[in-house]
């Protein structure tokens, strides 16, 4: 019978050969400047950290994510024709692409899309 001290030698064996086989099979080897620094988007990270950022990003962001959310909530609306009521469904489906509507025209008119001025 195996008692607990050869059960505990045997844990620590086998740590010590997946830390060991981990260490080994982890080490870096190209220390390139491109390899080491952080990515950063696109932007070099060695320039000054305080240059102007144009707002227009996060405008597009923000836009992207509100859409994408009302998208989000039109998927469901197929499942639940099955087990709703057909009318409450097409309804709220209705509501959903008249606000999607009105949002994306509202953004196309305050020239939310428009790239360049």
């Amino acid at each position: 019978m195996i008692n607990m001290m050869s059960l505990t030698i045997l844990f620590f064996f086998i740590s010590s050969l997946l830390w060991f086989i981990a260490l080994s099979l982890g080490l870096k080897t190209d220390k390139s400047r491109e390899k080491v620094s952080p990515f950063e988007c696109g932007f070099d990270p060695f320039k000054k950290s305080r240059v102007p950022f144009s707002l227009r990003f996060f405008l597009v962001t923000v836009i992207f994510l509100v859409f994408d959310v009302e998208v989000a909530l039109l998927f469901p609306l197929g499942l639940l024709k099955i087990t709703s009521d057909v009318l409450f469904v097409g309804l709220s489906g209705l509501v959903l692409i008249l606000v999607l509507s009105l949002g994306l025209i509202h953004e196309w008119n305050q020239g939310g899309l428009n790239w360049i001025y």
